[in-house]
């Protein structure tokens, strides 16, 4: 038997210069820094290394700094926008990637600065440019926030 046989072919990780190439987001709104373990259109992990320096932590909790939940949901949604930009490849110019709706999000523990986010995210079904995907965030291997949300692709 052929030992390729139902294997995945690696995917190299994106770095935040390929990131940018993929999705608009810029600082102070792109919240992921790396894209790994990318499986075709089917799932990815983002990573985003939470810094006190980002400015939502001036008015935020600022005496006890939390990152807002919405900010680790919108890491999810940027980490499948990615996982959908790159599957798409040449037929991506001139598109968008837009938040259609958000579903049993969940916020178990807060996110402080120095904590690394590690951003799971699953596809969990595709019709035409809808896409539905299963996120999950967790810090140091402990689930932090989970949601389902899905996505559309537009043109700009």
């Amino acid at each position: 038997m052929d030992a390729a046989v139902g294997q995945k072919e690696a995917i190299p990780d994106l770095n935040v210069l390929e990131i940018m190439e993929l999705i608009p987001h810029r600082y102070p709104f792109l919240m992921i820094e790396r894209l790994t373990e990318i499986v075709g259109d089917e799932s990815a992990v983002g990573i985003k290394n939470v810094s006190i320096n980002e400015p939502h932590f001036q008015g935020h909790f600022p005496d006890q700094p939390i990152m807002p939940g919405m900010l680790i949901v919108e890491a999810m949604a940027q980490t499948a926008a990615c996982l959908v930009m790159r599957s798409l490849g040449i037929h991506k110019e001139g598109r968008l990637v837009y938040f259609m709706s958000l579903e049993e999000a969940r916020f178990r523990k807060p996110v402080v600065p120095g904590d690394t986010l590690k951003i799971s995210v699953q596809k969990v079904r595709n019709r035409g440019m809808v896409w539905k995907f299963a996120g999950a965030a967790r810090v140091d291997g402990v689930l932090v926030s989970e949601a389902t949300f899905t996505a559309m692709i537009v043109n700009k």
